[in-house]
């Protein structure tokens, strides 16, 4: 028999180089779910585990040369988008989706629109939010924070999972909003601050989404390894924590 076909994520995101957040921890969160991830670079950063000072976009003509071919040879069965750098970049990256739902009109995409760090740090050339506009449109499942979803106002998604990390009191409340209703799940406070949460989440809800698991139970899935990861988070420096994505 024919070795079965791993599930590819196409992702798209920037170079973080302290490994905590971005390209790598996407990586990281999809294999762990037993997927295989396609990496396209959008953006080189100046950053470590605690600040980012700059931000370089890639060339949206390599970005999109290099996307293009992926989509022509993988089985790429989700989309999960970090920073796109800039508006070029946005763009290019649009039309990729464009030509990968032509073949496959219910591909999956996980937009996490980050608008800065943590920190609250410029993680884009221009507006980052005018920078996310062309992919809103696309998204099937938007993951922001509470200050995200403020600045990102009334969204047409089909999904919303608004986290609650930047929040206060004793547990993180995670809300999920789509066209059939709504639903929240609740997650102990972790103490201490984490270097990529945001992308563990995103990465593995688009990793079990590429596996075919259904939207309900690939949100408790991922919200549930991501919070294992927090948990299991270790020091690299002081400041923030990276989350253990892989598990021995």
């Amino acid at each position: 028999m024919p070795e079965p076909v791993r599930a590819c994520v196409l992702v798209f995101a920037g170079l973080d180089p302290s490994g905590g957040a971005g390209i790598q921890a996407d990586i990281e969160a999809i294999a762990a779910q037993g997927a295989h991830a396609l990496p396209i670079v959008t953006a080189l950063t100046v950053q470590d585990n605690n600040r980012a000072h700059e931000v370089v976009p890639v060339d949206s003509q390599l970005l999109q040369r290099q996307a293009m071919l992926l989509v022509e040879t993988m089985p790429i069965r989700a989309v999960k988008i970090g920073i796109p750098g800039s508006l070029a970049n946005a763009e290019a990256i649009a039309g990729v989706v464009r030509a990968l739902r032509a073949r496959e009109p219910g591909l999956p995409l996980v937009l996490d629109p980050v608008l800065s760090s943590g920190r609250g740090d410029k993680l884009a050339h221009g507006d980052a939010l005018a920078n996310l506009r062309p992919l809103l449109a696309l998204a099937t499942v938007l993951v922001p924070n509470g200050p995200e979803a403020q600045a990102l106002g009334t969204v047409d998604c089909p999904h919303l999972l608004v986290t609650g990390g930047h929040g206060e009191g004793m547990d993180v409340v995670n809300r999920w909003t789509s066209r059939e209703g709504t639903r929240e799940w609740r997650w102990p406070r972790l103490p201490g601050e984490f270097h990529g949460s945001g992308c563990t989440l995103a990465s593995s809800l688009a990793a079990r989404l590429a596996l075919g698991e259904p939207m309900a139970l690939a949100l408790e899935g991922a919200q549930r390894y991501c919070n294992q990861s927090l948990a299991d988070s270790y020091v690299i420096a002081p400041g923030q924590r990276i989350p253990r994505r892989i598990h021995p």
